[in-house]
């Protein structure tokens, strides 16, 4: 039994060790991210987001990356939001980078795919 208490605690403090974000979510500007974005990641993989409805700080996303595809209801807080395994984040106008977890089918590792989107005109 004592063992069962070690492990929530221990989960707990890694768990409650954790800072979340403390700046408010704040209307954007919709233009600013509103239309197609595409781009490739480093081994050639083409993605495309699809960013529709910017109303205050929500938007509805479409992220298409060869066999996958997510449709999700997004918050964007620090010009940033999640969609899957993926995040984006405005760096400028029109220009976005996207990080991307990837997990090796063998062996269950887990990395990162850094790539850059451009919003088409």
């Amino acid at each position: 039994m004592a063992s069962i208490y070690n492990i929530l605690a221990s989960n707990y403090t890694r768990v409650g060790s954790t800072v979340p974000s403390k700046t408010p979510y704040v209307a954007v500007d919709p233009a600013k991210y509103q239309g197609t974005w595409e781009g490739k990641y480093g081994n050639g993989k083409a993605f495309k987001f699809t960013i529709s409805n910017v109303v205050g700080f929500r938007a509805k996303v479409r992220y298409q990356s060869e066999s996958n595809l997510n449709y999700q209801d997004v918050l964007i807080k620090d010009g940033s939001f999640k969609i899957g395994d993926s995040k984006f984040s405005l760096t400028t106008t029109g220009k976005a980078q996207v990080n991307t977890v990837i997990t090796d089918p063998y062996t269950g590792t887990n990395s990162i795919s850094t790539a850059y989107a451009t919003l088409d005109s």
